[in-house]
């Protein structure tokens, strides 16, 4: 039998709260290798093979092999289909789709299937969460019911799609808890159909969706306003969802967390990963759905409920978008390869793959987080336990005028703890769970009270 003395109790209980911290502080390096991986040769293949088709409006060509959105959607299948072939067939890819006729709005000039090509790299322990990456297959020339006229479409949205396919590639030779889905989705400029059909398409097949980070043009690097930035870009999400209850609208009167949506956390946690590990880059939160009026693959997704947000470049170039190909005064007109930068898609592809891959390897976001201390100096959290072996659980909280998660404190493997002198009234909370791998869930904000 063995005797412990009260110094040897004190130390194993020292070294049991330090592999704890060390846990909830740990960096993975298999991060920095994902960045590494990332190919801009990869990406300007992909981005030149796209733009070749011609046109990929989703009204062109579906017979020839080289031109049109028929010939570009069967080259990404088959191009997710090699990557699935390297990786002893790791991704199930098929193709999702919707018919739209000319009653279905007032972009769509004829019947057509909107058809989307989708890649699911399954987890190993919760295969039926999901995180995704989207780009969009299609393109549009000036008049967006022209689907004849050459749209190469380089940037807008060759550059998003080409970052999907490769981060399925990259992300392929990695094993993860979740799912992944890499997505090329179709009928973006005609009204977001393709986003509608894989949305409704989840929630009809009882997905459990993490998020989904759609990209939409993230190759350009020259504003229209001649400012030139290869640093940084935007990540816009709307403040809380559309599908909230009456009760929720209240609670948040009065116990606030008008910025504190389930999209508003997904870009909090984009924004904190890429400042660990991509410090070089300056992502800019856009508190916002979109741009000014705009819309975007994400949005299908949010309105059903689903966290999402729009990954692009800082500086956008409307000479390039949505043009013919043209010189008028001077000025070039054209979405053309030649206005792509292919380092600074690689720099964004590693901003989506490594956030997939941090997702994907944590574990599932605590449910039920409940806070008190109304009129108390103390604030309390509780919250149900996440299902699966992990290391414990972290509070954050921030100021009220805060954009970001500015105080953390890793409380271990229990349910319910108290924040010692930290007022309820001048701060917000928020649960993660996290990892033995040292990776966290998105932060929950609580969504009731207690005393």
């Amino acid at each position: 039998m063995k005797i412990f003395t009260p110094v040897r109790i004190l130390g194993l209980a020292c070294l049991g709260l330090f592999t704890q911290f060390s846990i909830a502080q740990t960096t993975d390096s298999r991060l920095y290798e994902i960045i590494e991986n990332v190919s801009a040769d990869s990406l300007e293949y992909n981005i030149r093979k796209l733009a070749g088709f011609g046109t990929r409006n989703t009204f062109s060509d579906t017979v020839s092999d080289t031109r049109g959105i028929g010939a570009a959607r069967r080259w990404i299948k088959s191009e997710f289909e090699n990557i699935s072939s390297d990786c002893g067939d790791c991704l199930d890819v098929f193709y999702q789709k919707d018919f739209v006729t000319p009653e279905d709005g007032e972009r769509i000039p004829k019947e057509a299937w909107v058809v989307n090509v989708v890649a699911v790299q399954k987890g190993t322990k919760y295969p039926n969460r999901y995180v995704i990456m989207s780009g969009d297959i299609d393109s549009r020339a000036s008049n967006t019911m022209d689907f004849e006229t050459d749209a190469p479409g380089a940037n807008d949205n060759a550059s998003g799609m080409a970052g999907t396919m490769e981060a399925a590639r990259v992300l392929s030779k990695y094993k993860f808890e979740s799912s992944i889905i890499y997505v090329g989705l179709s009928g973006e400029e005609q009204g977001l159909f393709g986003g509608k059909g894989l949305a409704e398409y989840a929630k009809n097949n009882n997905w459990e969706i993490i998020g989904i980070l759609n990209n939409d043009m993230i190759g350009n690097i020259e504003g229209v306003d001649g400012v030139i930035d290869n640093r940084s870009f935007r990540i816009f999400s709307e403040p809380v969802p559309p599908t909230e209850t009456e009760r929720e609208r209240r609670m948040r009167r009065f116990y606030g967390g008008e910025v504190d949506g389930i999209s508003r956390q997904l870009a909090r946690y984009i924004h904190k990963n890429v400042e660990t590990y991509m410090p070089e880059m300056n992502p800019m939160m856009i508190y916002r759905l979109d741009r000014f009026g705009r819309g975007g693959h994400h949005r299908p997704f949010n309105d059903l409920g689903f966290a999402g947000v729009r990954i692009m470049e800082a500086h956008e170039n409307y000479n390039r978008q949505h043009q013919d190909i043209r010189t008028e005064d001077g000025i070039e007109y054209g979405d053309v390869v030649e206005g792509v930068n292919f380092n600074y898609a690689k720099k964004l592809t590693a901003v989506n793959a490594i956030n997939l891959a941090s997702l994907a390897w944590a574990p599932p976001a605590p449910s039920k987080v409940e806070i008190g201390g109304i009129v108390e100096p103390d604030t309390k959290l509780r919250w149900e336990a996440v299902d699966g072996d992990i290391a414990g659980y972290k509070i954050y909280w921030r100021d009220t005028t805060a954009p970001q998660w500015q105080y953390s404190r890793f409380v271990g493997d229990i349910t319910e703890f108290t924040l010692d002198g930290i007022v309820i009234d001048n701060f917000f909370f928020g649960v993660a769970a996290v990892g033995k791998n040292g990776h966290e869930s998105m932060v929950v904000f609580p969504s009731g009270t207690f005393r």
